[in-house]
């Protein structure tokens, strides 16, 4: 186990803009020459500290019991039944139901070999009314599934906000836009430290707070669902000008708040370790014209250094304070010293590869929003890639890490989503979900023989639920879940085998794999209308 004070990055200074230019241009390179990685690895050549898990959400993927023994709504359950975002008006109502089937699917983690699982708490589901009175029955739930981990040999990872705040709160103050989140959200993470603390090590304060901010307060297209036109249009109310500003700062300051409460009253008993979580694609110049360089890494200081700054440095990055001007508010001294060093871990949610190409035009709008101030255009490969590109799309994931590694200290990270979402059509034979782990996974070992300094895996997901984008049309599961079983059984994909295999020692190229009927990874992987 690694120990660390969360103040240790204090050492980390920023480097003028020229050398970070050479430094981005330097990491597109490494992150090619890393991609050419050996295609033969095993689950030992990892460092012996490493875990290897599956990740859900709460009200995402798996609990359901949307209405039973206490819970009241979040802003995810009133976002969906408002048929807002891209989920296709699908509910988490039931979805997998895992609040009643938690047995049985902690047993399909032992039978995959997971060393750890990630999950989140419902807020609403413990404290119904956002503060005060505890749920028993929410307790409940979630020490019986910790329980239940710890007993089968699996560490539990838990998050404390997944898009997911209590309704009831966003209904008083209007939840992130509020400072009053603040204290609420360091309550809450008060029972949970109190009522868990002495079985998870393991603390991810909010889930992607990055893009929390920009789907929920800026585009529109997460929950609560607030914008405003141009910038979304599916919205009544919100402004997407300073809206996702004010949302991510509260983010930031609630964050550090809860991890300042840990260290002050459970850290010298728990001995545990509290993050924050965001999201990013790594993000490549669309050619090597100083402009395109330039806008990219104008983007990655929208993307990762709006949060990943503050708690390194203690301020938003410069480009960011000069671009948003007004709308992003002023880290007071106080806020910068409670932010900064305020974390054990990155934790980090890495899917795909985005091209980055200038377009001044943007910034010259009357009214911006987050997308316009970072005045940039975003090509996602493989459809816009640039002609005679020859990326290998994991790279994406050891330039990020790379990018980590230089610019913030090199800090503990966990890879806390990374996966393939693909159609929802009953198949088990997921051999491309295999490839994408497999080159992913092969490109993290690289990365960590580069000195990346990344502590733990999370494929996401471990069940196919309700994704944000796509509902029950898509799916990112190592298990099949069938919606129309009143049962809902699960059904273990070929990609399941891969990594139980992987995770065993016997690390099998997807080349090797032709059909399922030919034994390699036995008879469990059969189709789910058998």
């Amino acid at each position: 186990m690694w120990k660390q004070k969360p103040r240790s990055y204090m050492c980390v200074t920023s480097v003028p803009l020229i050398l970070v230019l050479v430094v981005l241009v330097l990491l597109q390179f490494l992150a090619l020459m890393v991609v050419a990685k050996v295609e033969n690895f095993t689950r030992s050549e990892f460092p012996a500290d490493f875990v290897f898990g599956s990740g859900s959400s709460a009200y995402q993927v798996v609990e359901g019991a949307a209405r039973e023994d206490g819970r009241t709504p979040s802003i995810w359950d009133i976002f969906v039944r408002a048929n807002k975002g891209v989920s296709k008006g699908a509910s988490g109502d039931i979805a997998c139901d895992q609040y009643h089937k938690y047995k049985e699917d902690v047993q399909h983690m032992v039978d995959t070999g997971l060393e750890a699982y990630r999950f989140s708490v419902s807020w609403s589901r413990l404290i119904p009314n956002g503060r005060g009175h505890v749920n028993p029955k929410g307790l409940e739930y979630y020490n019986n599934l910790i329980n239940e981990l710890l007993k089968r040999g699996i560490q539990p990872h838990v998050t404390l906000l997944h898009l997911d705040t209590p309704q009831v709160l966003e209904d008083e103050y209007g939840g992130w836009l509020s400072r009053k989140i603040v204290k609420d959200f360091t309550a809450y993470a008060d029972v949970c430290f109190k009522e868990f603390g002495d079985r998870v090590l393991y603390w991810t304060t909010i889930n992607e707070g990055n893009i929390f901010a920009i789907g929920g307060y800026d585009n529109g297209l997460a929950p609560p669902g607030r914008c405003s036109f141009p910038f979304g249009q599916m919205c009544t109310e919100g402004d997407s000008v300073t809206e996702p500003y004010i949302a991510g700062h509260n983010m930031l300051l609630a964050h550090s708040s809860a991890v300042k409460l840990y260290y002050k009253k459970y850290k010298a008993v728990q001995h545990g370790f509290v993050g924050l979580n965001i999201y990013s694609s790594w993000f490549s110049p669309y050619s090597n014209a100083t402009e395109d360089v330039t806008a990219t890494q104008r983007v990655i200081d929208f993307y990762i250094g709006w949060f990943m700054h503050p708690m390194v440095f203690g301020d938003y990055p410069d480009i960011v304070k000069k671009n948003a001007g007004s709308k992003i508010p002023v880290l007071t001294p106080r806020e910068s010293k409670l932010i900064k060093g305020a974390f054990d871990f990155i934790g980090l949610n890495h899917y795909n590869l985005v091209y980055v190409k200038d377009n001044p035009s943007s910034f010259e709008m009357n009214v911006r929003d987050i997308t316009a101030d970072t005045a940039a255009s975003f090509f996602l490969e493989p459809e816009d890639a640039p002609q005679n590109q020859n990326d290998d799309p994991s790279s994406s994931l050891s330039g990020i890490l790379e990018y980590l590694k230089t610019a913030y200290g090199n800090p503990p990270t966990y890879i806390h989503e990374n996966g393939q979402r693909t159609e929802r059509n009953g198949t088990l034979y997921d051999i491309s979900r295999v490839k994408y782990l497999h080159s992913y996974i092969g490109t993290l070992l690289e990365a960590i023989k580069n000195g990346s300094n990344t502590k733990g895996y999370f494929q996401w997901s471990f069940l196919d639920g309700l994704e944000l984008f796509g509902g029950y049309e898509t799916g990112s599961g190592l298990y099949y879940v069938d919606l129309d079983d009143k049962q809902l059984r699960r059904y273990r994909k070929l990609s399941a085998d891969w990594y139980y295999n992987f995770l065993e020692g016997r690390t099998i190229r997807p080349d090797e794999i032709t059909e399922v009927e030919t034994g390699v990874f036995g008879s469990s992987t059969s189709k789910a209308s058998e």
